[in-house]
C-alpha cells in the first residue's frame, strides 16, 4: 500500500556532479589566476620601479658637474732650489733689501759662504750683507756676513739683508786695508838661525795675532770684495784685515794652520803648485797661486816671471790654475814683477796680484800691484796692533 509523506532525496545524476566539479575547478583556476596576476603585477611594478631607478642613476650622474682637479700651489724660488737637490745640507739663501733683486742661491750648511753677489745701484755703494735688517741699517760689523763665515740655516733657509751708503759716506771711511804677509813658522821662541831668520814667525806670536783678529771685531774681506772695494763699489770698514801666507811651507801646515782653525780666521795660502799641491788643511784656508814654476831666479837675477814672455807666463799660470781651480789673486815670487808680468796675468785671467811693497789697499789701488804688511820674526801682538789697530 502506498505511503504518503516526504519523498526521499534524489541523488544528483552523474552529469550534474561532473558539472559541479568542473565549475569548482574552473573557479579555483580563475581565483589562482587572479591571485597570480596580482602577484605578478606587484612584481612587475617593483621591477619597473627598480628599472626606473636604475635608468635614472646614469642620468643623474651624467648631469652632475665633475669635481675639478686642484691646481698645485706654485713653488717659491727657494722651494724650487731645494727641490732640485737631494743634499740634506743644502740651504736656500735669499736676499732682501731696498733695490735688491738678486735671485736666491744654494749654499751648503757648515761650509763657508761662496760667491755671494755684490749688487750695483746707480749713485750708491753696496755696504754688504747682514744677518738682520737692524744690522744692515747700522752697518754692524759683527752682523755682516761674507765668505769668511759658515752657512747657518733654519729649515734649510736663511735670508741675508743688503745695505747701501752714499759714495761720500764710503769715501769718508777712508779705509786702508792691510794684507798681512807671513812666511814660515817656528815653535822656538828664540827663532831660527840663518839668512831666512826674519821669515820665521814665532807660532806663539801668530797665535796672539789670530786671537786678536778673531776677538776684537775685525772684518775679513774676501778677494772679490777687495776688488769691488778698490773699484769704489763696495764699502769696507777700516777695521778690516786680510791674512796671507807665502810658499805653503811645511811649517804652515804643521804649526800655523791649526791656529787658523782654532780661531776661524779666513786666510790665503799662496802655493807654488809645481812643488806642492796639498788640499786645504781646513775650511778657513784658501789656496791661491804663487805661480806654478816661476818661483826661482831668472837670467837677470830677479824672479823668473820678469824674464819670460807673455805667452810663457800665461802657460805657467794656466798650469797653476789647473791645480788650484781659482784665479782672483796671485802673489809675485820674491815680489818681483814688471809690465810684461802684469800683462801675462791679465791675459791668463787674473784680476789681482800681491807684491811685497809695504802699504795698505785703498780705493783706486792698482789691482796688479797690491801692497802688503810684512810680518817678521819678533813682531809680537803690540807690533801687530801698531800696524792694523
Amino acid at each position: 500500500m502506498a505511503t504518503f509523506g516526504t519523498p526521499p532525496a534524489r541523488r544528483p545524476s552523474e552529469r550534474v556532479r561532473r558539472r559541479r566539479l568542473f565549475a569548482g575547478i574552473a573557479g579555483a583556476v580563475v581565483l589562482l589566476a587572479v591571485i597570480g596576476g596580482s602577484v605578478a603585477a606587484i612584481g612587475f611594478a617593483r621591477a619597473g620601479a627598480h628599472d626606473q631607478e636604475t635608468d635614472a642613476a646614469p642620468t643623474a650622474t651624467g648631469s652632475a658637474t665633475p669635481t675639478p682637479t686642484p691646481t698645485p700651489t706654485p713653488l717659491t724660488p727657494e722651494e724650487q732650489l731645494l727641490a732640485s737637490t737631494t743634499d740634506p745640507a743644502a740651504c736656500a739663501v735669499s736676499f732682501m733689501g731696498d733695490g735688491i733683486a738678486d735671485a736666491p742661491m744654494l749654499q751648503t750648511q757648515g761650509a763657508l759662504y761662496a760667491g755671494l753677489p755684490i749688487p750695483s745701484r746707480d749713485g750708491l755703494v753696496f755696504a754688504g750683507w747682514y744677518a738682520t735688517p737692524s744690522d744692515a741699517a747700522a752697518f754692524a760689523i759683527p752682523g755682516r756676513v761674507n765668505g769668511s763665515e759658515p752657512v747657518v740655516c733654519t729649515d734649510q733657509r736663511v735670508t741675508l739683508h743688503g745695505a747701501w751708503m752714499s759714495p761720500d759716506q764710503n769715501a769718508a771711511e777712508n779705509a786702508r786695508i792691510p794684507i798681512l804677509m807671513y812666511h814660515q813658522f817656528t815653535a822656538d821662541p828664540g827663532g831660527e838661525s840663518g839668512w831666512l831668520r826674519g821669515n820665521y814667525a814665532y807660532i806663539g806670536d801668530f797665535d796672539a795675532h789670530m786671537n786678536h783678529i778673531a776677538t776684537t771685531g775685525f772684518y775679513l774681506p774676501t778677494w772679490d770684495e777687495l776688488s769691488a772695494f778698490i773699484d769704489g763699489r763696495l764699502f769696507l770698514p777700516n777695521h778690516s784685515v786680510i791674512v796671507t801666507d807665502d810658499d805653503a811651507d811645511q811649517t804652515w801646515f804643521d804649526l800655523a794652520a791649526p791656529v787658523v782653525s782654532t780661531y776661524k780666521v779666513l786666510t790665503t795660502s799662496f802655493m807654488i803648485t809645481a812643488y806642492r799641491q796639498d788640499p786645504p788643511p781646513n775650511p778657513y784656508v784658501l789656496r791661491r797661486s804663487h805661480t806654478h814654476d816661476m818661483h826661482r831666479a831668472g837670467a837677470n837675477g830677479d824672479g823668473l816671471i820678469t824674464n819670460l814672455s807673455v805667452p810663457e807666463i800665461v802657460a805657467d799660470m794656466e798650469a797653476s790654475y789647473g791645480v788650484l781651480g781659482a784665479k782672483e789673486i796671485m802673489a809675485y815670487p820674491f815680489g818681483h814683477y814688471n809690465d810684461t808680468a802684469k800683462e801675462g796675468l791679465r791675459q791668463a785671467g787674473w784680476e789681482m796680484a800681491r807684491t811685497i811693497e809695504p802699504g795698505y789697499v785703498t780705493i783706486g789701488t792698482d789691482k796688479l800691484a797690491l801692497p802688503t804688511v810684512r810680518i817678521n820674526y819678533g813682531m809680537g801682538l803690540d807690533a801687530l796692533i801698531n800696524l792694523i789697530g
